[in-house]
Order: structure tokens, then sequence, then C-alpha cells
């Protein structure tokens, strides 16, 4: 499965290097100019790992990561920045940075700190369920090691399910998240992604009439 990054950079050629470049290493770009047009990305699109400039008009990476996490995204971010001060970047990891690369960046370099923080992911939300384990980066549903024909849909549900630890996710959490805006998403097509999980695990998904679904460890 291709790895979904999103690419925050003004510099408009910088950002077309860093895309042309990462999208020849096998990753999958969106790419933003200014942080307005990302964040609405985050909403549309599930992502793996986020690259940020720091300075942008309007505001800076800083503060739309602090958005980002007061919202409990805490996909991975790896700052890209011109600043060379201390205090930079410890505001950068104070606002829940996981990596940060100075200006000019070297492209090995930040291929090597990307697969290096994807490891490390991987291994933070690899889940055991029973007999089966859930890839929650890599959006993943295995049995001994084998991975399972299971939608892309059913397993973000899944994954939004098991992240809830045992909270009702109401319906309207899951339409938002699950399906991107001017996309059609109705109850019937979340129960179908419903049925399918519970071929999987039919105890630990239960109905809260009128509010949504609930995860329970069995």
């Amino acid at each position: 499965m291709s790895i979904r990054i999103l690419l925050l950079e003004d510099d408009k050629l910088f950002n077309e290097t860093l895309q042309d470049f990462l999208e020849e290493e096998g990753f999958v770009l969106d790419c933003a100019l200014d942080p307005y047009t990302a964040l609405d990305l985050t909403y549309e699109n599930n992502y793996e790992l986020y690259l940020f400039d720091v300075n942008l008009p309007y505001e800076s990476g800083f503060d739309l990561l602090e958005k980002l996490r007061s919202g409990d995204d805490m996909t991975p971010v790896i700052f890209l920045t011109s600043r060379d001060d201390k205090a930079s970047l410890q505001e950068g990891f104070a606002k829940g940075a996981d990596d940060y690369m100075k200006k000019p960046i070297d492209l090995d370099e930040l291929l090597l700190r990307i697969h290096a923080l994807l490891r490390r992911q991987v291994r933070r939300q690899r889940v055991s369920i029973g007999a089966y384990t859930l890839d929650m980066v890599g959006k993943t549903l295995y049995l001994d090691n084998v991975a399972l024909e299971v939608t892309q849909k059913a397993i973000e549900l899944l994954v939004l399910l098991v992240e809830a630890k045992g909270e009702v996710v109401s319906s309207e959490i899951i339409k938002n998240r699950l399906w991107a805006a001017g996309q059609h998403a109705s109850d019937g097509s979340l129960r179908v992604y419903v049925t399918q999980l519970k071929k999987y695990f039919p105890e630990s998904i239960s109905n809260v009439r009128g509010i949504g679904y609930k995860w329970t460890e069995v």
C-alpha cells in the first residue's frame, strides 16, 4: 500500500521539487501552498505523514500543527524550515513535531528520516486483536501475518472504533472520517462496512441505537 503524505510548502519551486522526488520514491503526495488549504485536505483525506514548512502565509506551520493536535490528529510531522534558532526548535517539538530539518534540505537525508519515522510509527500502531493484527498506519488487517481482503473503508472504520477505546463513536463522526467532503455517505453504506467487520469480530462491534457504534474487547 502506498504511503500518503501531505506536503505544505509555500515556495512553489521547492514544493514541486519535493513532490517529484518523493513520488519517484513511491509515495503519494498531496501538496498545499498555504495552511488553510492544507487544513482542508486533512479533513478530506487520511495521511501517514505531514511535511510542513514553518514560515507560511496567514499562519505558521507551528500554528497549524497545534490546531491538528488539539483535534486529536496525531499524524507524525516533520518540519522543514529555514529557522535555525533553538527557540524555534523547542517550539516545534512543544507543538507536537516528530522531527525537524533545516533548509537547505538534503533529499536523501529527508528520505532516510521519513522511512525511520514511518518504521517507528508502525511499531507503535500494530494492535493485536485476538488472532488478528491490525496495522493502524498501513490500514491492513492480518491473520497469521497474511493480509486479509478487507475494504479500505471497513479498515478505517475498525481503526476509528479501536482508537475510541470503548467509547461510542457517533455515526456522524464515522461518516466524516470515512467519506470525503462531497461524497455520499448513507446509514446503509455504513452498515455494509459494519457487516464486513462483524465477519471477523462478531462480538466486538455493537450498535448504540440512534447514536453510533462501539468497540468492546472480548
